[in-house]
């Protein structure tokens, strides 16, 4: 189990995680901070489970969260756009990405929209769900489902061959708390910058982690497959592809592989 106390022990944050929940079990730990962000919550709130039953992912889909993840969420009230709050989500790749490769010494990249991949195999969700008043963000939830201390192996089969986890890689068991301790700096380091109008400088970060850009890849968006050339992301967090008709096509969601030639 996580020990609160070794996370908040030094933990230099002004904002996030001054304010934590911990559960053995929850359905999903977005639930959770949904209700407590609707009742009030400080910004910054970190709900934090050791195993989720019903964890998800885009667009529904579950999320497989076992023992010896680091399965979390945060409740931020951003005084943005509901657009710009999307760009939350790049953000928090950035940092995870970050701390992987600082900490552990990892080679991580980012995959859109919202993956964190370690040689090519996912290590890391992201999932960003927002309560508005119309063109007010009353709050916004941001999910993280690691891998961590989980076994591979323990997924369902055909999730096995396209995740991994960081103990996986490591060949050792990663300090969960104190790799939150880390998580929770980063984040809110990102989130400062984010909030004072700096994404710019946070995309370009986001691009040299994104190694899928410039190679052909596919993407099925809205039931569409689309096949071309990744070039860019857009200030909005949309994927611009070139098509092999030669025209620049605009994704906002969907699903992306790499194309083999």
């Amino acid at each position: 189990m996580i020990v609160l106390r070794r996370i908040q022990d030094g933990l230099q944050t002004e904002l996030i995680g001054k304010e934590i929940h911990h559960f053995a079990e929850v359905t999903s730990t977005n639930d959770v901070a949904k209700k407590l962000a609707a009742g009030g919550a400080e910004e910054g709130t970190v709900i934090i489970a050791e195993t989720q039953t019903g964890g998800r992912g885009r667009i529904g889909r579950e999320w497989f969260s076992p023992k010896g993840g680091v399965w979390f969420s945060i409740i931020l009230r951003p005084k943005v756009s509901p657009e710009d709050a999307l760009r939350l989500t790049l953000t928090t790749a950035v940092a995870v990405a970050h701390v992987i490769r600082r900490m552990l010494r990892l080679n991580s990249e980012i995959k859109w929209p919202n993956d964190v991949l370690i040689e090519g195999k996912k290590v890391c969700g992201i999932l960003t769900e927002m309560s508005t008043s119309g063109k007010i963000v009353k709050s916004v939830v941001l999910g993280i489902g690691i891998n961590a201390n989980v076994n591979v192996e323990s997924f369902p089969e055909h999730l096995r061959n396209s995740v991994t986890s960081l103990k996986k890689e490591l060949r050792e068991e990663v300090p969960r708390e104190r790799f939150l301790q880390a998580l929770l700096e980063e984040l809110e380091r990102y989130y400062t910058m984010f909030t004072r109008s700096e994404f710019d400088l946070i995309l370009e970060e986001w691009k040299e982690l994104a190694r899928f850009l410039g190679s052909h890849i596919e993407v099925v968006s809205c039931g569409e497959k689309l096949v071309g050339l990744a070039v860019d992301v857009d200030q909005s967090g949309a994927l611009l592809i070139k098509t092999r008709d030669g025209n620049v096509r605009r994704v906002v969601s969907g699903d992306v592989s790499l194309q083999k030639l």
